[in-house]
């Protein structure tokens, strides 16, 4: 992956300024750049809090920047001693793990927030589970209250109004970080209109995709040519033996499987026009013929079979010009599920 520095920082930047309290959420295999470097990075923004996607992260992030560490999934009971340094602030959804951490957490008071459950139904409190934990805060440091909201365009506004009814009936107002809510997946016209209504609140959006891949047009993901041979109809190749049904060229690529490439998620399309391209595509792996996310010669080429663990097969058609060993030539990759062999920021 290719990344221009200059507009990425400038991004980067211009987000947080934005955004007052912005948390950056490194997780995961660190949108691709990898969870260091985005520590070191969050450094550099200054702010005083990110949020990693789970315990084991803590130790990809913890020397490479100094401030306040959020786990997002909430703290179970399996987790162990892992993340109990002070830095390390425990989302807790469940009346019986705030007991357990606190117990665990022995003479020291454990950071928590308490997350309250949204439409998406994943983790945390309803309204009378916010209210019981609120009542029993002893022995931890109270941060606050987490809302991690459903992703789509519809927006949230009628969802958090309700959910902040909720948090003030708490009565965590009083507290220490009573008036703390951290949030994820609201827009920046929302989060202005939450904090005009709630004033007396501070909102601090969690961000990791519109931060880290929001300036796309300084991200370009390129592979190399490793290979090319002439095929005539008929010709086998490949590790399945295949049979070329008419003459072209097998182009040879870096990236595989073991770099994410051919490997989708469920997209969860809820439109007729992408469901019917779900079908169209299915028809095609049926036939054979998969598109591939390499552009050769302007055009997204056809795998000449399924990608390989480090490298791919490509069938380029007669009359389409052939790269040469060690071109590059671009790829359209799922960053959040792709390993690339190098970063290489300008």
């Amino acid at each position: 992956m290719y990344v221009d520095g200059d507009r990425w920082r400038s991004h980067l930047r211009d987000a947080v300024d934005r955004e007052p309290g912005l948390v950056p959420v490194c997780k995961g295999n660190g949108y691709g750049f990898g969870l260091g470097r985005l520590a070191r990075r969050s450094a550099w923004l200054g702010v005083d809090t990110i949020a990693v996607g789970q315990y084991d992260e803590i130790v990809e992030v913890e020397r490479r920047f100094p401030g306040s560490i959020l786990v997002l999934t909430p703290w179970r009971p399996f987790v162990g001693d892992v993340g109990l340094d002070p830095r390390v602030i425990h989302t807790i959804g469940r009346l019986e793990d705030l007991t357990g951490l606190r117990e665990r957490a022995g003479d020291t008071k454990p950071r928590v927030v308490l997350e309250l459950v949204t439409s998406m139904r994943r983790h945390g409190f309803d309204a009378a589970g916010l209210r019981s934990a609120a009542a029993d805060l002893a022995g931890v440091t109270f941060e606050g209250v987490a809302l991690h909201l459903p992703l789509g365009d519809t927006g949230h506004g009628a969802e958090v109004e309700e959910l902040m009814t909720d948090v003030v009936a708490a009565g965590l107002a009083d507290r220490s970080g009573g008036r703390t809510v951290w949030v994820s997946h609201l827009g920046g016209s929302e989060l202005a209109s939450l904090r005009g209504h709630w004033a007396d609140y501070d909102f601090r959006p969690r961000v990791g995709t519109d931060l880290w891949l929001g300036a796309r047009d300084a991200l370009r993901v390129r592979a190399t040519v490793l290979d090319t041979h002439p095929v005539a109809r008929g010709d086998a190749f490949g590790y399945r033996e295949r049979h070329a049904t008419r003459s072209g060229t097998i182009v040879v690529v870096s990236g595989g499987t073991a770099h994410g490439i051919g490997l989708e998620s469920p997209a969860g399309e809820a439109s007729f026009r992408s469901r019917a391209g779900t079908l169209a595509r299915g028809g095609l792996d049926a036939a054979g013929l998969v598109r591939s996310p390499y552009t050769v010669d302007g055009k997204r080429r056809l795998f000449a079979e399924p990608p390989h663990m480090q490298a791919s097969m490509l069938f380029l058609p007669r009359g389409a010009r052939v790269p040469a060993v060690g071109d590059e030539v671009d790829v359209r990759v799922r960053h959040t599920a792709t390993a690339f062999d190098q970063v290489l920021v300008t």
